[in-house]
């Protein structure tokens, strides 16, 4: 993309840069994942090459034009009130779409921008107005996590006793939905300081220009021309409230059809998630009675939970109580730290 240029006001690191090539310059000192974006942000080509996270199928290259990143970039903005001189801290890896576009906000809206490592607990110096990390970074960082004013989330759940913990917070801590062909987040939705009714807690909030609706399998579909030139048909099953409002409730390829009766298996382990500690996940296998009955495989030596306190559970329906308790010694993950299920689910002695 010719004469590419950045904010004048864009600092990293503390830093402010007369041309790019001071900027490429100075980004070789903090690593090369960085130099390496910068140089092909700042290239001839009007789109990146980035990663899919693979949390959905393989990994692979996908290609995103320049204007979309920036649009992105200025929704964003728009959205969260970020305006020129923010303050945020970038604590996510650049080899993938989030740390990335964490970069193009500041290089677009004039952001300063410090960059430290890619850890679980994030090393937070000063106060920052905003902020983005995974929930494993969240989870070791409470006590870090009042410098930031504005934090958004993504890349995995955020578990409800994780929810809990962050309520009392000064910090407003969203949640976001979107992936990588949407250039991150295309809606968000509130985890903290929120009215207490279930509208405010399970609703998701699209940014500005994102349209939604939904195909025949009720999956949502995203309508936003300023990122993404085609109509985004999503696995992923939603009750929509408006062309802008929705709650989400799974994966339809991890939709489980026992006995007639279809399960989300996110929303029951949402559930699950009060009495199970280690990480855990529901799925369904072949039954000869019920087509699919639902299992639960939980990492971890075989000791805290049974079937029987299960099912006192009183959240779940009688068909959302497990047939059977596995457990795995590790669960297989992608590259990004996302469960592969069926990988997993492939360690089990069935």
């Amino acid at each position: 993309m010719k004469n590419l240029a950045f904010h004048n006001s864009f600092q990293l690191n503390g830093v402010s840069f007369s041309s790019k090539d001071e900027l490429l310059t100075f980004s070789k000192t903090i690593n090369d994942s960085i130099y390496q974006f910068l140089s092909d942000w700042f290239s001839a080509d009007d789109f990146v090459v980035v990663q899919t996270s693979g949390s959905t199928g393989k990994p692979k290259p996908i290609s995103l034009k320049k204007e979309f990143m920036i649009n992105s970039a200025k929704a964003t903005g728009t959205f969260f009130d970020l305006e020129e001189n923010t303050t945020a801290l970038l604590c996510l890896s650049t080899d993938y779409i989030a740390g990335k576009m964490m970069l193009v906000r500041a290089l677009t809206l004039g952001w300063n921008i410090d960059v430290v490592a890619p850890t679980s607990k994030v090393e937070i110096k000063k106060e920052y107005d905003f902020s983005a990390m995974v929930p494993l970074q969240l989870r070791s960082s409470l006590g870090e996590i009042p410098k930031i004013k504005k934090l958004i989330v993504g890349g995995g759940v955020v578990e409800n006793d994780l929810i809990e913990a962050i309520q009392n917070l000064s910090t407003e801590v969203l949640t976001t939905y979107g992936m990588t062909e949407t250039i991150t987040h295309i809606a968000v939705k509130k985890l903290n300081n929120v009215i207490s009714n279930d509208r405010e807690k399970s609703h998701y909030k699209t940014l500005p220009n994102v349209k939604l609706s939904q195909d025949n399998r009720n999956c949502l579909v995203i309508d936003a021309l300023k990122v993404s030139s085609e109509k985004i048909i999503t696995n992923d099953v939603v009750r929509l409230i408006s062309e802008t409002e929705f709650e989400w409730l799974g994966r339809y390829d991890n939709v489980i059809n026992s006995g007639g009766v279809k399960l989300h298996p996110e929303k029951i382990e949402e559930k699950l998630s009060k009495i199970i500690i280690n990480r855990f996940f529901v799925i369904g296998i072949p039954d000869k009675r019920l087509g699919e009955k639902l299992i639960l495989v939980i990492e971890g030596e075989e000791k805290n939970v049974t079937l029987k306190e299960v099912r006192k559970l009183k959240e779940l329906s009688k068909y959302e109580v497990p047939k059977e308790v596995y457990f795995v010694d590790e669960f297989i993950e992608t590259e990004t730290k996302k469960i592969q299920r069926k990988k997993t689910l492939d360690l089990v002695n069935l």
